[in-house]
């Protein structure tokens, strides 16, 4: 009986042992843990004679000379249903018809243009000095020139010599969330409590133009326009009543090992070796079943505990789904609204935008950023977010405690989540100020259509057209 009890006391001991273990180790890596405050960002903007309007685009596509009218009325139907308006922004070489020639100057232009402006203005509103920046990162998917874009931006501003460079390509739509996990661990890596680093997402665009007549390349130069953001970051907890957000958590999920989802995204040389960007159907079953995996990391990080407790059992569920339906995979079941106040979806593209917004049941309200975002400015690849976040703010919807879901898809096959907390009542009007009060506008629909229905005739079939 005596050794019973004293093992009955043992048992105690360690299990309290083992308990005071836990909640000293949580202490501990919540201490370690660094913060990541987003200071400001800056989307860049355009001038007005880049802007990529009905006309515009037409005199594009009848210039390609290896479209019939096949293509024509695909890219007739494609554009009309993309939900992009004429307002958009196309790379300097394509307005000039150079496209089929572009230089290495060319993607250079379109690289300095775009980042500088954008730096400019960060460090102008920010008052921080180039030099005293710790980290710089770039993400540019389709142009790795050397000396590295990382490197010609420290040239440009005389940055200091010890500072730590990223270059990061071949990461797609979702690599601005890369770029910003990559400075969370690097302020967790070098314990500086005191650090700036700088994020600058953007795409290569111009020089990357298809000019070939592959229907699923030819969707590229529909959705793709010029774009990009700087953003500011730091872990000095003495500055987060300057910081405008907060990251709360971040899930990333790749989905590559996959062949279909890894082929449903790619650049590539068509049979006639006209390099592009291919886009195939495969894409939202990718992004599905991309999405679940990655909401099964996020989710109990983000909820509550009150609906974690419906969570689980809808996890399980959800993992034996063959199904690769949006509504059937994505959402699987919960009320997001019940963790944040404001979705961020990327965007990419109308379907996506929707198919989204369907599986989460959001409505209208939760989608109209996304959704003006692409119809103001275009797919503008990874610095896409930050046009929908500038509208949340330009609309004044975004207010202290506020916490925004910031979801993304990318080339590999790759899907890129995460939580940001509001850190004060956002109302800059930023890159929509010339335009706010006419959003949103009465109709998405794309006046293509009005001037070039006539592609449609029947008679036109018996035609061809040079």
């Amino acid at each position: 009986m005596e050794l019973f009890s004293m093992a009955i006391l043992g048992l105690i001991v360690f299990v309290c042992y083992s308990f005071t273990y836990l909640i000293w180790s949580l202490v501990l890596q919540y201490w370690k843990d660094q913060p990541c405050y987003m200071l400001a960002y800056e989307c860049f903007k355009a001038s007005e004679d880049r802007k990529l309007n009905t006309d515009a685009s037409a005199k594009i596509i009848f210039r390609n000379k290896n479209l019939g009218l096949e293509e024509y009325r695909f890219l007739l139907k494609t554009i009309v249903s993309s939900g992009i308006g004429e307002e958009t922004y196309c790379p300097k070489i394509v307005m000039e018809g150079r496209e089929n020639c572009p230089t290495h100057d060319d993607a250079l232009y379109e690289m300095d243009e775009i980042i500088f402006q954008t730096l400019d203005n960060l460090f102008s509103k920010t008052k921080i000095s180039p030099s005293q920046i710790d980290m710089l990162v770039v993400n540019v998917s389709l142009f790795s020139p050397a000396p590295s874009l990382t490197s010609r931006i420290i040239n440009r501003y005389k940055m200091k010599d010890n500072i730590k460079s990223f270059n990061l390509s071949g990461m797609g739509c979702s690599a601005s969330l890369i770029a910003i996990d990559l400075v969370h661990q690097l302020f967790k890596a070098y314990k500086n409590t005191n650090s700036y680093a700088i994020v600058v997402s953007t795409e290569s665009m111009g020089p990357n133009w298809y000019c070939g007549k592959e229907k699923a390349m030819i969707l590229s130069n529909c959705l793709f326009r010029i774009g990009g953001c700087s953003m500011l970051f730091t872990n000095n907890e003495s500055l987060k009543h300057q910081a405008i957000l907060k990251l709360k958590c971040l899930a990333r999920t790749h989905f590559g090992s996959n062949d279909e989802a890894y082929q449903c995204c790619i650049q590539v040389e068509d049979d006639d070796g006209y390099r592009g960007f291919r886009l195939t159907k495969s894409l939202t079953k990718a992004a599905a079943k991309a999405f679940t995996l990655n909401l099964h990391v996020l989710v109990p990080k983000m909820f509550p505990l009150k609906e974690l407790l419906h969570y689980y059992p809808l996890l399980r569920k959800s993992s034996k789904t063959k199904s690769s339906a949006l509504v059937e995979t994505m959402g699987i079941g919960l009320n997001f609204k019940s963790a944040v106040e404001h979705f961020c979806i990327h965007p990419g593209g109308r379907a996506v935008i929707d198919g989204v917004g369907k599986s989460l049941e959001l409505s209208d309200y939760d989608l109209e950023p996304s959704r003006m975002a692409l119809h103001r400015f275009g797919n503008t690849s990874a610095g896409g977010f930050w046009y929908v976040l500038g509208y949340m703010e330009a609309k004044k919807r975004l207010r202290k405690g506020d916490r925004i879901l910031m979801i993304s898809f990318g080339a590999g096959f790759k899907c890129n989540n995460c939580v940001w907390e509001v850190m004060q009542d956002l109302d800059d009007a930023n890159v929509w100020k010339d335009c706010i009060d006419s959003y949103p506008p009465t109709s998405l629909v794309n006046p293509f259509m009005e001037k070039y229905s006539w592609l449609n005739d029947e008679y036109l079939s018996f035609v061809r057209m040079e």
